[in-house]
């Protein structure tokens, strides 16, 4: 009876040692921007684009099309991490023009008309692009603020965790003085005015919840970090 209770107490102390592990895994899948199956079809993407377009090679162009439905239905069948929730309805219309792209793809490979099937190579490296563009950060500086503030927004507030809120008040500041700071890529060089102005106005209201999360008064600081949350998604209509 006594081995069968050590071995019961090992046991359970071992559950309890990588229980955090697992919690900590889910949290991080949850608050990265990145969807497995779209990563996946780059696999297949890379040939065609690389390499069997600019060469011409129709053979191959035609070879791939099992692969590009089988990645294809893996992303139909994908889940969007937490973090990219905001994004499921542009992510479903880049999903459907991505579908029919693959269906012209396999139209084309299937018949004789080799410009056809180029065109129909260039328009799904064209879908493909415009689905990774769709949950892509524009900015590594944007994305980390992200991760910080979805979960103080989606773990801490509803669980009214007022002090671990306060503790990640002041890492919120020092990732939207990052963002200030940053510049955007030359194909978005016209927004950098008014992604400027929400930058500061995104600064301003993390100092905000910082300085008011000192008080520990629970009904101010979800209403500091509703006001950081609305500056946040004016940062991100920048790009829409």
């Amino acid at each position: 009876m006594k081995k069968r209770g050590l071995f019961g107490f090992l046991v359970l102390a071992a559950l309890m040692s990588v229980a955090p592990c697992f919690a900590l895994r889910a949290q991080t899948q949850e608050t990265e921007s990145t969807v497995p199956e779209l990563s996946a079809f780059h696999e297949i993407i890379y040939p065609i684009w690389h390499t069997a377009y600019p060469d011409k090679d129709y053979a191959a162009l035609r070879s791939y099309v099992p692969e590009v439905k089988r990645l294809a239905e893996g992303i139909t069948g994908a889940k969007l991490p937490g973090i990219l929730r905001d994004k499921q309805a542009k992510w479903d219309q880049a999903l459907g023009e991505l579908r029919k792209s693959v269906d012209a793809y396999a139209a084309a490979a299937a018949g004789t008309d080799d410009a056809a099937l180029l065109d129909a190579a260039e328009a799904l490296h064209m879908r493909y692009e415009m689905m990774v563009r769709t949950i892509r950060p524009v900015l590594r500086e944007v994305d980390d603020f992200h991760k910080v503030l979805y979960v103080v927004y989606h773990k801490y507030l509803p669980a009214g965790d007022f002090a671990s809120i306060a503790e990640t008040s002041g890492d919120m500041v020092i990732k939207a003085e990052a963002i200030t700071k940053a510049s955007l890529p030359k194909r978005l060089e016209s927004k950098a005015p008014v992604f400027g102005t929400a930058g500061q106005e995104l600064l301003a209201a993390a100092k905000a919840l910082a300085e008011t999360a000192k008080s520990g008064r629970g009904e101010a600081i979800a209403a500091a970090v509703e006001t950081l949350h609305a500056k946040y998604q004016a940062l991100e209509k920048v790009f829409d």
